[in-house]
């Protein structure tokens, strides 16, 4: 077994195929299919099960997942390691992020991290949910993750560095009742039109307690992408209740932004394995840290 043989598994699993994975590769397929023989035969399992002309994962190469992972990246450390002796000059950062968080603080991880190390990439990977960003970490898909959730995040087997805590605010068009920076309550959002997202998240349970009221106020769409409020928000289709994180890009694009009084939070969070982290992100967990001593309890626009 050696790392080629991995790299090709997982590039199998990754791109859903023999074919797709060889094109990917620049390797022909027959090339592939050996050497995936050669890693079934060396480990005694099937890794695939052949249907029709596709594959699906076998019980022990879904285990084999996280490991194989691991192995690659270890591997990638060792190389960032030697490179890093003078200097942080390259590598990659591997991070899983939910919408909110993605905003902020991670702009500003990344904005400061690239003027640190430029010969670094970034790379982040969408979750939508606590449980997607920890399985992505655990599972050895992204080194790091960052996600919002409504208590304090607990996670067995992963590290937890909470970062902060966002309220929540009401972004709205220009022009109507809501005010820039006019702190107001629930019952004042009566008789208007919410955008929400779908249930699950915090944002949605705060926006289901006020419709609950009896005010008057609807739901009048549903969105899956948290990146569709903003302009839903903008072109007047109704208010929306984010997170503070979206409070700089909602003013910038022309919205205006009030906070809401006794708001929930967000708790803000980045989840890391306690070992296996290359040079680069160590360097980023390390950057989240000095930005979660300066954060205390309210993310400042």
């Amino acid at each position: 077994m050696d790392a080629r043989q991995l790299e090709y598994f997982l590039a199998i699993v990754e791109h859903g195929g023999f074919s797709k994975a060889a094109a990917a590769l620049h390797v022909a397929q027959p090339s592939l299919s050996q050497a995936m023989a050669n890693l079934e035969a060396d480990l005694g399992v099937a890794l695939f099960h052949r249907v029709g002309r596709g594959v699906v994962l076998s019980e022990a190469g879904t285990e084999l997942l996280g490991p194989s992972r691991r192995v690659l990246r270890d591997m990638a450390a060792v190389r960032d390691t030697a490179a890093s002796l003078s200097g942080l000059r390259r590598g990659t950062v591997e991070v899983a992020s939910m919408p909110s968080p993605g905003i902020e603080p991670l702009s500003t991880l990344i904005h400061r991290f690239s003027e640190l190390h430029p010969g670094v990439t970034v790379s982040t990977q969408a979750a939508f949910t606590p449980e997607e960003v920890v399985s992505l970490v655990r599972g050895g898909a992204c080194e790091l993750g960052l996600l919002g959730s409504a208590e304090p995040v607990t996670a067995p087997g992963v590290d937890v560095l909470p970062v902060e805590e966002q309220p929540f605010v009401v972004v709205a068009a220009p022009g109507g009742t809501i005010r820039d920076d006019v702190a107001i309550r629930s019952g004042d959002l009566a008789g208007h039109k919410l955008i929400a997202s779908r249930p699950g998240s915090l944002m949605r349970d705060i926006v289901d307690d006020i419709t609950a009221g009896g005010t008057g106020t609807e739901i009048v769409t549903v969105v899956d992408h948290r990146t569709s409020i903003l302009p839903l928000v903008l072109t007047g289709v109704g208010v929306a209740v984010l997170p503070s994180s979206w409070t700089r890009l909602a003013r910038r694009c022309g919205a205006v932004v009030a906070p809401i009084e006794n708001a929930a939070f967000l708790h803000v969070a980045m989840v890391s394995l306690p070992a296996h982290l290359t040079p680069a992100a160590r360097s980023f967990l390390e950057l989240t840290h000095s930005l979660a001593r300066r954060r205390t309890r309210i993310f400042t626009p």
